[in-house]
């Protein structure tokens, strides 16, 4: 099971949401009155702590600039990697994307097969 919990604050505060399942795409944060507002996440691979990988988009469907972050981890401000207040899509699975993964899901506005899909 996969968890990503994403803060509108820094340091884990403020508005949250958590998704806890094997993998999900959302394809506009505006679904969730979230878009370009997380600050700050926790992530983890409840079962393999090293297999996930979360990409935060700075554009709806999976596009524009993006930040890669593989194992679990928690990042208390996004500002210390020049992308707090930015995401506008993200996909998050079970195992470690390639940088040729994400640049074809990139391209093609595809996330990886067999996860939930979330559009607004």
């Amino acid at each position: 099971m996969l968890l990503v919990i994403l803060w509108s604050g820094n340091n884990f505060s403020v508005r949250r949401i958590v998704f806890r399942r094997g993998g999900v795409a959302v394809r506009d944060l505006g679904a969730f009155r979230f878009n370009n507002v997380l600050s700050s996440f926790r992530l983890r691979n409840v079962a393999q702590s090293s297999e996930v990988t979360l990409v935060l988009f700075a554009g709806i469907n999976f596009q524009g600039s993006f930040r890669v972050f593989r194992g679990s981890q928690s990042v208390a401000n996004l500002s210390n990697f020049n992308f707090n207040n930015v995401t506008s899509s993200f996909i998050l699975v079970g195992r470690n994307l390639t940088n040729n993964e994400i640049t074809r899901i990139q391209s093609t506005s595809t996330p990886p097969r067999d996860i939930l899909i979330i559009r607004q």
